[in-house]
């Protein structure tokens, strides 16, 4: 809230009213349009945190256990790349350490979602051509994706502060308004990534980049670090989350720090967005060839996708040397304590701790996996919402050869992703490199799954597609918190995951490999039959 006044009251010293006209239009727009992204989004990553503090008291039900578990945390270099530094054994501060890092990126990730989708996206549809036609600001669309922004991220803190009260008022206030901070950051510099480019794909594209680098400078510098001090880490949007110290003597000024840093490129993307023309960027679009490598819709379609593949995939291979290489570490860090035993060995194997660790860490690759899935699978909702996909059909390019085209990158592509995370944990942890890998492919057929889930959405209901992030949401969800909680396993069972082999260490079983497959493919049938019968949405 603070960096959007800020940019806000930048605006309006730098052209008056004038530029800000239609705002609260807009606002109103944005707030309907994503009257289920924005809840979905918010009320995951609540309950992901709300959830924790009944979680951890039911494994470190002790004083005694919580003191452990920080004394052990300071000497495991590994498991505090994970999720960084424990600055008090108190549920308030392990809480913070536990889904801090990991509430404030998925704030990230839906606040740059929000303002590119608000920014880029209309300019490069040319709704903000007709728009911008009116009685509308120059800065008005960028004010109202900030604003947007902001509300969402407000909602996240307020539900934060309110559910975590009980453990400390101070500590629960901190934390809601870091996390809330860390996403109003990554919404301005997703608005700086909307100027400089000429579509959304390399906006958002550059935003994400920038949050990876974060969570890699953050890790890096937690791992050299027992108390947070290190140099990379305070080069970290993330890791000053981890600095205001939530319920352990709380750092105020470090929100200072994220709300300062949130102002001054408010005012960057206010400043470049006044110098620009209507659907121009600052950095020049590179052309490419009209025929040869983009001579079929299939090469056309992995030039569209090949950057997010690559992301995705030095992404997973990057998680799969991390957790790898903490396999050991973790097995020492559960102990003897039987609680944590119990939840590793409900996500993953019941044959020995190790196994079960790995088997977890697999299953979480392929609950993330789940998430480019549907990505790659909604870019045929965004080719078409943009009319991008018109010209594409006009010629002689079926739909179905269209959708086919962006289909095989999208499951294709899981199963890169899960090959290389495995590769990634095999060398990570040095053995088992057959076993791991195993582990890793099975998931793919859940993955498929939701994956067909996108597409049945996209196939039937255009203009609802974006419903299946919350599909891929509530099955992270399950998967994440629902062993924690104890959640019955008829609820587990909701999810695809839910029924797959637990590997290594659990006994091999074709048979739901099979079926989740067929479930897929079936899904996948009923969305290109919806596609090719219906019209196409503009």
């Amino acid at each position: 809230m603070t960096a959007t006044a800020a940019t806000t009251a930048f605006a309006v010293r730098s052209g008056g009213s004038r530029h800000l006209a239609g705002t609260g239009t807009l606002l109103r727009f944005a707030l309907r349009r994503d009257r289920v992204m924005i809840p979905v989004w918010v009320g995951v990553n609540a309950l992901m945190v709300l959830s924790m503090p009944n979680t951890l008291k039911g494994v470190y039900g002790t004083a005694a256990e919580r003191a452990d578990l920080v004394r052990q945390m300071e000497t495991n270099p590994s498991l505090r790349a994970m999720v960084g530094p424990v600055f008090d054994d108190s549920l308030g501060a392990l809480t913070a350490w536990r889904v801090g890092v990991y509430a404030a990126a998925l704030a990230a990730v839906m606040s740059l979602l929000i303002v590119v989708r608000h920014t880029r996206d209309e300019e490069e549809s040319g709704r903000q051509e007709l728009v911008a036609s009116g009685m509308v600001g120059r800065r008005a669309p960028l004010t109202a994706a900030l604003l947007t922004a902001a509300v969402a991220n407000g909602v996240l803190a307020l539900l934060v502060v309110a559910g975590l009260a009980g453990q400390g008022t101070a500590g629960a206030l901190a934390l809601g308004l870091g996390i809330a901070g860390v996403g109003m950051l990554f919404a301005t510099t997703a608005a700086i990534g909307a100027q400089l480019t000429e579509s959304a794909r390399p906006a958002r594209g550059l935003a994400a980049a920038v949050l990876g680098g974060a969570f890699v400078l953050r890790a890096a510098g937690d791992s050299a670090s027992a108390d947070g001090s290190s140099v990379l880490t305070w080069l970290s949007p993330l890791g000053w989350l981890e600095h205001v110290r939530a319920f352990a003597a709380e750092r105020w000024w470090v929100l200072l720090l994220i709300a300062g840093a949130a102002a001054v490129q408010g005012a960057v993307a206010y400043a470049l967005a006044g110098r620009r023309d209507l659907g121009m960027g600052f950095l020049p679009t590179r052309p490419g060839p009209a025929s040869g490598r983009l001579g079929t819709a299939g090469a056309l379609a992995w030039r569209l996708q090949r950057g997010g593949v690559l992301g995705w995939s030095v992404g997973f291979l990057l998680a799969g040397l991390v957790y790898g290489g903490m396999t050991e570490g973790a097995a020492d860090l559960v102990g003897d304590n039987e609680q944590a035993r119990a939840i590793i060995e409900r996500m993953g194997a019941q044959a020995g701790l190790t196994d079960a660790f790995v088997s977890a860490m697999v299953g979480t690759l392929g609950l993330v996996a789940a998430l480019y899935v549907v990505a790659s699978v909604l870019r045929l909702n965004g080719e078409e919402t943009s009319g991008r996909a018109e010209p594409v059909l006009a010629g002689a390019v079926g739909r179905l050869r269209w959708a086919a085209g962006h289909l095989v990158i999208a499951f294709g592509g899981a199963v890169l992703i899960m090959l290389l995370a495995g590769v990634g944990f095999a060398v990570g942890y040095g053995r088992d490199a057959g076993a791991i890998l195993g582990a890793c492919l099975v998931q793919v057929p859940a993955v498929w799954v939701i994956g067909g889930a996108a597409v049945l959405l996209h196939g039937l209901l255009p203009r609802g597609a974006v419903a299946a992030w919350g599909v891929a949401g509530a099955v992270l969800l399950l998967g994440w918190v629902g062993p924690a909680l104890d959640v019955p396993e008829g609820v587990l069972d909701v999810s695809p995951f839910g029924h797959l082999p637990k590997l290594p260490g659990g006994a091999m079983s074709w048979t739901p490999v099979l079926v989740l497959t067929l479930i897929a493919a079936v899904l996948v049938a009923v969305g290109l039959a919806g596609l090719r019968r219906r019209d196409m949405t503009t």
